[in-house]
């Protein structure tokens, strides 16, 4: 079989890292974008492109790595934004993504699995955005949509919830009641009553890895949009709860020391179709003993 080539962009985040790591196992040529002076660490295996903010350089990208499917993953995520904000935000989800699509239409690339936010369907309407972020990642949608009737693009786009797993640098819920759970320290949390779909990242990548086959197989005409869900929702205070029974002491926390913040999602959005053929196999309580385990 052809060795299959994939680029990334995002390929040094969380789930970006997990999912270069994946493809190359699965047989994959990988290249992965990176912005400004990043190095591309953790990306072991890969080639590695520099992206200077041009759309001429974003031609040269696609146009060297010659992807068969182009995964995309980088944006600049912002829960509440603030004005010195906004420039970085639209740069890194609208500018950055547009290019990408114009390179690849330079180059008669096709193929793209996107990514999107269950953010953008706030009290579980069909498009109502949290905060500014999950509305530039909605406009995004508008711009694929004219590269796929203007220039054939195929796109699945994934809407991811809650991600977690081992190796993430970011300072998330999970990783906060992890360093909780391991050092004894005491939360300062909300009143609880929001609830979270968690999705372990190595289900996500499972997504991402059967969208481009689905993509490939020549299934998907124009685009396609699906809701990433575990298909249960879990409460913060169940999961400070789980946290705790797993790791075999109960997480002290200061309920109520926290006031929510402005437009909190306290029923993850139901509304999405499932991906054909993907299901999450990774339980919960697994997935809080494996981050137990990594240390």
């Amino acid at each position: 079989m052809k060795e299959r080539r994939a680029l990334i962009t995002g390929a040094t985040g969380f789930i970006g890292s997990h999912l270069a790591s994946h493809l190359r196992g699965a047989g994959w040529e990988v290249h992965g974008v990176v912005r400004g002076g990043a190095r591309g660490e953790g990306l072991t295996g890969a080639t590695v492109h520099a992206h200077d903010g041009s759309t001429a350089r974003m031609v040269e990208i696609v146009g060297a790595a010659r992807p068969d499917v182009v995964f995309h993953l980088a944006s600049a995520f912002v829960a509440e934004h603030r004005s010195e904000d906004v420039v970085n935000m639209v740069e890194s989800n609208l500018l950055f993504g547009t290019q990408l699509a114009e390179a690849m239409r330079v180059h008669g690339r096709t193929l793209m699995v996107n990514t999107g936010t269950a953010w953008q369907h706030y009290e579980g309407e069909p498009y109502n955005p949290v905060c500014l972020y999950a509305a530039t990642k909605q406009a995004y949608l508008d711009v694929l949509r004219f590269f796929a009737e203007a220039a054939g693009l195929r796109v699945i786009t994934l809407e991811i919830f809650d991600s977690y797993g081992p190796r993430d640098p970011r300072p998330k819920l999970m990783s906060v009641l992890k360093r909780a759970a391991q050092g004894g320290s005491r939360l300062s949390l909300t009143e609880g009553s929001q609830r979270f779909d968690l999705v372990h990242v190595r289900d996500i990548v499972r997504a991402y890895e059967l969208a481009a086959e689905r993509l490939s197989a020549g299934e998907v005409h124009g685009s396609e949009s699906y809701a990433l869900t575990s298909q249960r929702s879990t409460s913060m205070r169940e999961l400070v709860d789980l946290f705790g029974r797993v790791a075999g002491k109960p997480l002290a926390a200061d309920w109520g020391a926290r006031a929510y913040r402005a437009r909190e999602v306290m029923d993850p959005w139901a509304g999405g179709a499932a991906l054909p053929g993907w299901r999450p196999e990774i339980g919960l309580q697994e997935g809080i003993r494996e981050l137990l385990a990594e240390g």
